[in-house]
């Protein structure tokens, strides 16, 4: 079961404020976290379904591409970015973006033609409200991140609503993220939901983001979890208002962990880590953009500060919550700017995740 060309569903809900709150009043938040999924641990049945699918895809892989399905190229810092060679298509993955707004600031009539005329553009505005062309920058940010890996995103929609509960306290197990996503959800397992909010107060104040696994789904299942998707800080688009996390590299993170991934200093030095051989042990999230950084001088390799599912912590006050670097694995929390790719363990990762829980 290589990449087939199913077609996944992303959509994207962005709640917005309104005209009281300027689009970079939230940038600046004291004690800001990185990624709400810090505290996930991973299920030991769960890990083993994902190993045994990730050493029958590695031999499907190796079998159709007589050894040479998925290469890797090194780069500075020592990790690979992965890449999938022709022996397999990308998964395709639809996007539909849901944004949130006042009516007094926009009215509907003219929302609905915005919408119809310059969905796949995106920009982010005052208030939470996202421009076509901050939208379509995501997308692209997105595609440029996952690409290697096998994944391509399509924007397949976009609607706005206007819900200022909504963009200030939905987080992670909130009344009203579950209010949000049972109004805005969209398709199923295979199809990914993505929420831009603000992060103002209750449980997700002070976040980047925060997903949900996938390891909860039945395998066989093809039933919509409403609570299913990923919830990120409006102004970390690309070109957003929140310092050194604004490249779009947020939703990249936050999409990892929806795949299956979970952060790379997961367990710290000790155990089975993020479950990935090629991410070098890293004792605890990074700050800013370190170099030659290593945690754990018992493992092999520096701390992978480039890759995009690490966490890298401003040593300031931040925008907002999530802090990740670029140097640095996506499922770090280094700053966007530092962060670069994910390896081919990632990679396979994700997909043999994706193939037995979301079915792409």
């Amino acid at each position: 079961m290589l990449f087939l060309s199913k077609l996944s569903l992303l959509s994207l809900a962005v709640v917005a404020l309104g005209p009281s709150v300027a689009f970079g009043a939230i940038a600046q938040v004291k004690d800001a976290r990185r990624c709400g999924n810090e505290g996930s641990k991973p299920d030991a049945a769960s890990e083993a379904v994902i190993k045994q699918a990730t050493v029958k895809l590695s031999a499907a892989i190796a079998a159709a591409g007589r050894g040479a399905s998925i290469s890797s190229s090194s780069d500075l810092t020592g990790n690979h970015r992965a890449a999938v060679t022709s022996v397999m298509a990308p998964k395709q993955i639809k996007v539909y973006f849901h944004v949130r707004n006042f009516a007094d600031q926009f009215p509907s009539s003219v929302l609905a033609r915005a919408l119809y005329l310059h969905r796949l553009r995106f920009i982010a505005v005052a208030g939470g409200n996202l421009s076509p062309r901050a939208i379509a920058g995501q997308i692209a940010a997105l595609n440029a991140d996952f690409r290697a890996s096998g994944f391509n995103f399509t924007l397949a929609g976009t609607d706005f609503t206007t819900n200022r509960d909504y963009f200030e306290s939905a987080g992670p197990g909130s009344t009203q993220q579950t209010a949000m996503k049972n109004r805005l959800y969209k398709g199923g397992p295979s199809d990914l939901n993505l929420y831009s909010v603000g992060f103002v107060k209750g449980a997700g104040k002070g976040l980047l983001g925060y997903a949900t696994l996938p390891f909860s789904i039945s395998p066989n299942s093809r039933t919509a979890n409403k609570d299913d998707g990923v919830v990120f800080l409006f102004s970390s688009v690309p070109g957003g208002s929140t310092t050194n996390y604004n490249l779009g590299r947020t939703v990249t993170h936050e999409t990892g962990h929806w795949l299956g991934l979970y952060h790379t200093f997961q367990g710290g030095c000790t155990g089975a880590g993020d479950g990935v051989s090629d991410t070098p042990a890293e004792a605890s999230p990074a700050y800013g953009c370190p170099t030659g950084r290593d945690s754990c001088n018992s493992s092999p390799g520096l701390d992978p500060i480039s890759n995009l599912q690490v966490h890298t912590f401003l040593a300031v006050p931040s925008p907002r919550g999530h802090f990740r670097n670029r140097r640095a694995s996506p499922m770090d929390y280094s700053y966007d700017g530092c962060m670069s790719q994910f390896t081919s363990g990632q990679a396979l990762r994700m997909v043999a995740a994706s193939q037995q829980y979301r079915k792409l």
